[in-house]
């Protein structure tokens, strides 16, 4: 791998029709790190982990995993990688132990070996008390982390990550955030997508913001956030009054307003004595401030700075029967 990188996309391309879901992507995720791939549902992520995982072929550019060329030598590339989809991938109806004792012997391990890999995972997901459950009997988190499991069977090098905690409950997101910790403490090299901004600010070492097909920017959670500069202060009006005197008075860089509950948004860079000057004119002109508070930059901020819309947007990309190489 040179100079370290264990994945290596550049201007990938990919259409359905006349309909074009990647645009020219460039991405490099360094040996031994995480990069999070970040945008709404129809960016192209999904599309992007398809590529590289050999599932899906490009129209244009090019992709290396591992050194290996995504396009011919798939074989290669699918010795090093694991791959959890968006969907857990296992059999309802075997137990936990049975789907990773089959997906071992899959993977041409010996009797021996897949049992002693499996329970290993087992052990390392939390699974040993539901392994002789039948998988149907799961709760969604747990299907999660068996899914995980049974895509490191083979200790893969690679891992990627495709929207692993979608549709699952606060706690079980935070239990699989802690699973993902200790792969990338194992030193596992992690290509993570999400729509969560939450969960790349907390797990990625480097993020890549993605919108309609191209990442539009890519940096450490802090050096996106620099990128929106400075505080911001939210302050709610006491009255509808208050908010009407407040309104003429207060002014700065990107004010917002929200006549309904009454909140003045402005950016700040003064620090104390800003705040201090915003206040004192409002005490001066008989405007009750009810309450305020200092927000620092966060990556729905940045989002919302970068696309003029929100993470959350829902978008979808074409259901278009798609071609698997």
């Amino acid at each position: 791998m040179p100079n370290g990188n264990a994945i290596i996309v550049k201007g990938l391309r990919k259409s359905y029709g006349k309909t074009e879901v990647l645009k020219g992507v460039d991405l490099v995720v360094e040996k031994g790190t995480m990069l999070a791939l970040l945008g709404p549902n129809g960016a192209g992520k999904t599309t992007v982990v398809r590529i590289l995982s050999t599932l899906l072929s490009h129209d244009g550019g090019e992709a290396s995993v591992n050194g290996y060329d995504t396009a011919t030598q798939s074989n290669e590339v699918r010795s090093v990688i694991g791959l959890t989809g968006q969907y857990a991938a296992v059999d309802e109806y075997l137990t936990g132990r049975q789907n990773l004792l089959m997906m071992g012997r899959l993977y041409r391990l010996s009797a021996a070996g897949a049992r002693q890999r499996a329970e290993e995972l087992l052990e390392q997901f939390d699974l040993v008390d539901a392994a002789n459950r039948v998988v149907k009997k799961y709760s969604g988190g747990m299907r999660r982390r068996l899914d995980l499991a049974i895509s490191l069977i083979a200790t893969p090098p690679i891992i990627f990550l495709d929207e692993p905690t979608t549709g699952l409950d606060p706690r079980s997101r935070l239990a699989m955030w802690d699973v993902i910790r200790k792969l990338m403490d194992s030193g596992a090299t992690i290509l993570l997508t999400t729509q969560y901004l939450e969960e790349a600010d907390q797990l990625a070492d480097k993020i890549a913001v993605i919108d309609q097909g191209r990442v539009i920017a890519e940096g450490t959670a802090d050096e996106l956030k620099q990128k929106v500069g400075s505080d911001r202060l939210e302050l709610t009006m006491a009255t509808d009054a208050d908010f009407a005197k407040a309104e003429k008075i207060v002014s700065g860089d990107n004010k917002q307003t929200h006549p309904k509950r009454r909140v003045i948004s402005i950016a700040t860079s003064g620090g104390v004595s800003g705040l201090n000057a915003v206040l004192s004119s409002l005490e001066n002109a008989g405007v009750t401030v009810e309450t305020l508070s200092l927000h620092k930059p966060t990556l729905d901020d940045v989002f919302l700075h970068l696309t003029g819309h929100g993470a959350e947007a829902e978008e979808h990309e074409p259901n278009i029967e798609e071609t698997h190489v």
